[in-house]
């Protein structure tokens, strides 16, 4: 066997921690709902090792309801600006699929967009992201809705039509004013996919490199990680940290985790080992 120095880059890639600001979040719905709770959870993060926040007020779980751009500011903007007064050097990610929301959220202080639907929701998302040249955008895959992507999810071959489906995002946004090197794409796990599916874009991570920009792996605690080893949501950090391994490997980006002490830790012991 081959020893693990000859395995596993040196390379690490950068923690997003999630704060959801929701109610019914697969994950911790409601936990953060209220303005000091999660301001607190995402001091808590940053002080965890996360270089990134990703504050979300939208659910985006199996069979969620969207809401109004109104509710979504609502419970952003006073985060944001905590925030960024106290912790300027962080980098601040809004979950959202609205450009009003996004042109709220970037005057405030955000500097990326992670966009699920990638740009396909709101017509004006790229035109704002074009005229916000220093914002970085993550472009995400799914299959369906968020109402619709777990029905029935169908691929023929599912790690060809993601790679296709990101590629051709790429393109769009780059035809409409946003340079490449402000794209980040995310595979998608869990949205729209089943169990094989999800499985077979883990395995092959690596075929993500060939896109030419940054990757995400946004995999932590999701329900596939049930079907293999039944937990509830809060018991599945062990998996998770399995699918970070997997990041490593594959030398990814960017990590979109609940758990960042956890997964700091497990970096930085990967990386010791490694000697760096």
């Amino acid at each position: 066997m081959s020893h693990i120095r000859d395995r596993m880059p040196l390379e690490t890639p950068k923690i997003m921690g999630i704060v959801n600001l929701t109610e019914d979040s697969f994950s911790d719905g409601g936990k953060y709902i209220a303005h000091d709770d999660a301001i607190k959870h995402a001091k808590e993060l940053i002080s965890h090792g996360a270089d990134i926040i990703d504050l979300g007020a939208e659910s985006t779980r199996p069979g969620s309801d969207g809401i109004s751009a109104e509710q979504q500011l609502e419970r952003l903007l006073p985060i944001i600006r905590k925030l960024k007064q106290e912790h300027p050097d962080t980098i601040i990610s809004v979950d959202t699929q609205d450009s009003i929301v996004a042109k709220e959220a970037i005057e405030q202080g955000a500097s990326m967009i992670n966009d699920i639907s990638a740009l396909r929701k709101d017509e004006n998302m790229a035109k704002l992201l074009a005229s916000n040249p220093d914002v970085s955008v993550v472009l995400m895959h799914m299959q369906g809705t968020p109402q619709t992507m777990q029905e029935n999810p169908c691929y023929e071959d599912v790690l060809s039509e993601v790679l296709a489906f990101l590629k051709e995002r790429i393109e769009h946004a780059q035809s409409h004013g946003i340079s490449k090197d402000r794209i980040i794409i995310d595979p998608g796990i869990g949205f729209g996919k089943n169990l094989q599916h999800n499985l077979t874009l883990l395995a092959n991570l690596k075929a993500f490199k060939k896109l030419g920009v940054p990757i995400m792996l946004g995999a932590s605690r999701k329900r596939f990680i049930n079907y293999i080893s039944p937990a509830p949501a809060d018991r599945r950090i062990a998996g998770s940290l399995a699918t970070t391994l997997l990041a490593l490997d594959a030398k990814l980006d960017y990590i979109r985790v609940h758990d960042v002490f956890e997964h700091h830790q497990f970096i930085k012991v990967l990386a010791a080992v490694n000697g760096g």
